[in-house]
Formats: structure tokens, sequence, C-alpha cells
């Protein structure tokens, strides 16, 4: 059974380029995709390189960004692929997320020439793999206590400390990483080769699963000048690169909502109970009715927030706005979803329960709930309450 969850027309508000694009998503993710992903997520493991790949010859990788061998695609057509992917598996949009939107940002915005020109074409095709090295063991909400810091040496920087919770780490060719120095925090662009780099990777995992999480180590690793990325001081830029990609989780997570929502209308209208189907009930019908609205409501933010980044008007505490309201409703529909499938919502056999693991940890990377309520209680009163 097959019913579209777009109640208010949705699609009357995208390009056709946009529709295009958000097909090809789809069509990735159905074919290359969701065959894998239980295997994927039972056994911890993805290909990362043959996924990076098959990313990068559809143009998905860095898609917004312009030039170097990137698609120069608008925000919205990069949302519409991100919700897509999540759709398959929030771990599967991490990936897209951190190598677009975190490492090759990072270098596109604050890198020099000789940066861009030796990273970000290889990264566009998936040839490269990139992370981005900012949460340490104990400072995530709290990046200007990192640790991590990079000394003169001569000409040469040194850097040494960890980083945790990297996505991509352990398959990275490249890490951005934020240190402190003298002169603040500043991002270095860290080829992974380099003697005094490890990346061991994160197991035993209950959320993202089919997704590479990693520590990095940095034991006296001796970087060039070249490595540090000319154009960012102080926090104003790992910050920035992080609304870029909250932005992508903003659609992303109603990606995951929406697959959740199409897995339970499917089953009520195949499953029977008292000898009618489930979905002809007055409380499942509510459920649905409720997680619709919700789901509906998140899109149209998510399309309206990448129109004003369009036009370079979108402020960080609308991106809060954004990633707290659609990431909160999406774990609440697949939570709710989960209930409708009853005990074959924990299987395997279906998407939900995978969902609602990994949009646990959704719900906190990329800036905590408390983190993006506090931001938008800022815009609200001007007073920081941070501290």
């Amino acid at each position: 059974m097959t019913v579209s969850l777009d109640l208010v027309d949705v699609d009357s508000l995208l390009t056709e380029e946009e529709v295009a694009i958000r097909a090809t998503a789809r069509r990735f993710a159905d074919e290359q995709l969701r065959p894998h992903l239980p295997e994927w997520f039972e056994s911890a493991s993805i290909p990362a390189r043959d996924l990076a790949k098959e990313l990068g010859s559809l143009g998905l990788l860095g898609m917004h960004l312009t030039g170097y061998g990137c698609a120069g695609l608008g925000p919205v057509a990069y949302g519409l692929a991100c919700l897509e992917i999540e759709a398959a598996d929030s771990g599967m949009r991490s990936l897209v997320s951190v190598q677009g939107s975190l490492a090759m940002y990072a270098i596109w915005k604050y890198g020099s020439e000789e940066q861009k020109n030796e990273w970000l074409p290889r990264m566009a095709a998936g040839e490269a793999i990139g992370c981005f090295g900012l949460t340490e063991p104990d400072f995530g909400s709290n990046p200007g206590g990192m640790r991590t810091n990079a000394r003169r040496d001569g000409d040469d920087w040194v850097l040494n400390g960890s980083k945790m919770w990297i996505t991509n780490g352990s398959v990275a060719d490249v890490a951005v990483v934020w240190a402190r120095t003298d002169d603040g925090v500043r991002g270095f662009v860290v080829p992974t080769s380099t003697a005094g780099f490890s990346a061991p990777e994160i197991t035993r995992k209950m959320s993202l699963r089919a997704s590479v999480t990693s520590e990095l180590i940095f034991s006296d690793v001796r970087l060039p000048a070249s490595a540090m990325l000319p154009e960012a001081r102080g926090l104003s830029g790992p910050l920035g690169c992080l609304n870029e990609a909250r932005f992508g989780i903003i659609f992303g997570a109603m990606g995951a909502a929406r697959d959740c929502l199409e897995t339970a209308v499917s089953y009520a209208a195949d499953r029977q109970v008292f000898d009618k189907p489930l979905s002809a009930y007055q409380l499942t019908q509510a459920k649905f009715a409720d997680m619709a609205v919700e789901l509906n409501k998140g899109i149209l933010l998510a399309v309206h927030l990448g129109r004003l980044k369009e036009k370079g008007t979108l402020r960080p505490e609308q991106v809060s706005v954004g990633k707290l309201n659609n990431v909160r409703e999406a774990i609440a529909i697949a939570r709710e979803c989960r209930t409708i499938l009853a005990a074959n919502g924990i299987s395997g056999e279906y998407p939900v329960m995978r969902h609602a693991n990994n949009l646990e940890s959704v719900l906190t990377y990329e800036g905590t709930s408390e983190v993006h309520q506090l931001v938008i209680g800022q815009a609200l009163t001007g007073q920081s309450a941070f501290r």
C-alpha cells in the first residue's frame, strides 16, 4: 500500500531541479542502501569507501559548494538529498554531512587555494574521505574548553591531544582538526597518514551502527605551516561549520520520520486486529494524523529555512529552531510508530527501531537539544545563559 504523506503539497514549493535531485538521492537510497542496511546495522560495519565513491559519482558530496569539482547546487536541493539519504539511515546521512558540510566546507570556506585544490576535487568524487575533529572526551557542548593543542616548532606545528565521537575517523584520508594555539583556536588540515596520528574505531554502539565512529589521537603530529586553515580564527570557524551540518539535519531527520510513518501506515493496512485492519481504528488514525501533521510542519520549516539560506539571511538561531524542532519531532514519530508495529517494531525486519536508535544520537550531536534551547533563549531575551 502506497499513500502520499504530503498533505500540504510541499512539492509545489520545489523547483524541477530540486525534485530531480531528490529523485536521484531516493533512487540511490532504495537501490544501494536499503537492501543492505539490516546487515550493516547488525554487523556495525559499512563499506565506507565504496559508498563514498558511489555518492561522489552522483554529485552528492559537497553538492552545495561551488568550484573544485563540487556540484554547486542550492541549499534546498542539498537538504532534500539529506532527507532521502536519512530516510534510509541516519548513519548514511552522517557520512554525507561530515564529508560535505564539515570537512569539505571547512576547507572550502577557510582553506588556502593550495588546500582546496589538493583535497576538494578528490573529496567531491569520493576518492578521499574526510572527518572533522572538534569534540573531545570532556568537551562536547563547550568546545572552548578543548585541550588539544598545537605549538610552534620552527616553521612547523606539533599537534597533541585527542578528539572523540568522530564520524568517518577510522576511514578518513584527511582530518580537519581544531586545536588551541598561542593565537587562539585554529584549524589544521591533517592527512591521516601523518606520523603520530591514529584513529581507533569506537565499537559496541547501540546507535548509528551503520556508520564509522572513532577517536582521534595526536601524539607529536608534526605539520608544516601550510597545514593551518588561514581564514579561520577562534571558535567562529568550527561553529560556522557546525551550522552547515545542522542545516542538513533539519531535512535529514524528517527523512527518518517519514520512513517510520510510511512503514507504520503500510503495516497497519495489512495487520488484522479483531477482524479488521489496524488502520481502520480511530486510535490508530489519530496517531497517524498527529504524526503526519508534525512531519509536514517539519518539512515546511526545513524548506523555508532553505529559502532563507539561499538568500543569505539564515541566522544561527533559526538553524537551532529547525534542528531542535525537527529532531525532537522525528524521534517522537519513530517511538509512536514503534507502538503501532507492537512487537514487530523491535524487529530488524522493519526500520522503525533502527531509526529510533539512530535518532537518539542525532538528538545530541551537532548541538544537544539543551544547547539549541539556549541559543533560541538568547535570541529571545538578549541574555546568554550558557554560563
